[in-house]
């Protein structure tokens, strides 16, 4: 899930990183969504931070948070938790 506020919207640099990777290892293991944190009270903690965070989750639980575009450990941290 990409969490980011209404003022600086999505973080449109890493969706060719998505794609990449969920061709790679099929749609049916992977989803990604965006997520308005403003707009979800369970989300309030990412609320006033200039970075992007992505959350991964897993059978519903977070199993792990990466802050900041850095595209070789999200693409770790996607491998890893798949």
């Amino acid at each position: 899930v990409d969490a980011f506020q209404a003022w600086c919207g999505p973080c449109k640099a890493v969706v060719d990183l998505f794609r990449k990777i969920r061709n790679e290892v099929g749609g049916h293991l992977l989803h990604f969504a965006v997520a308005e944190v403003d707009s979800i009270d369970g989300l309030e903690e990412y609320r006033g931070k200039c970075e992007p965070v992505f959350l991964f989750y897993a059978g519903g639980e977070l199993v792990a948070v990466v802050r900041g575009v850095n595209a070789p450990l999200l693409q770790r941290t996607i491998l890893e938790q798949l």
